[in-house]
């Protein structure tokens, strides 16, 4: 029987994204209607399977973006990878997402990440364009929080990421 291996995972966006909605539809399997503002850090966790092995996700579910995010790039330290979070319905947050992911990389340095476009449930009203997308050249996946509609593949696509890119720790941190 193989070892659950963990894992640290953060979600990132800003304020009003459906990032605490994704988290709790994914560990709980609810949603709820009211807004609830995440102040500093709230982790969950849950475990997957990845091609039969195990994974628990530590899923830290940060406050959003704003005039101290700076500060709260911090949290990202030890982190194995991220979702970053897009509201389909304001297309400033797809800009807001970009601008992070930019500042992560430079800050923390390259990890698997995953860009969800949230709120497919109100697809109507979507400010996001898949023009919008097509340019930044990575996987984007569609989700609703709401209706659950691909939020257990955002998951579990980044935790096969993770696995994917680093083998299992063996306590030999020697890079070729």
């Amino acid at each position: 029987m193989n070892a659950v291996i963990k894992k640290k995972i953060c979600m990132v966006g800003m304020y009003g994204v459906g990032k605490t909605s994704l988290v709790r539809r994914f560990v709980e399997s609810i949603y709820e209607d009211r807004y609830l503002t995440t102040i500093g850090v709230k982790i969950d966790k849950k475990t997957v399977s990845v091609d039969g092995q195990d994974v628990m996700l530590a899923i830290w579910d940060m406050a959003g973006e704003d005039e101290m995010a700076q500060a709260r790039l911090s949290h990202l330290r030890g982190a194995e990878g991220y979702i970053l979070v897009a509201d389909g319905t304001r297309r400033a947050t797809l800009d807001k997402a970009v601008d992070l992911n930019r500042r992560i990389g430079e800050s923390i340095g390259d990890m698997p990440f995953v860009l969800v476009v949230n709120k497919n449930d109100l697809r109507d009203q979507w400010e996001i364009r898949p023009a919008d997308l097509d340019g930044l050249g990575w996987n984007v996946y569609e989700s609703s929080a709401r209706t659950g509609e691909g939020v257990e593949s955002l998951f579990h696509t980044l935790a096969g990421r993770i696995l994917a890119q680093r083998p299992v720790s063996t306590g030999d941190d020697d890079e070729d």
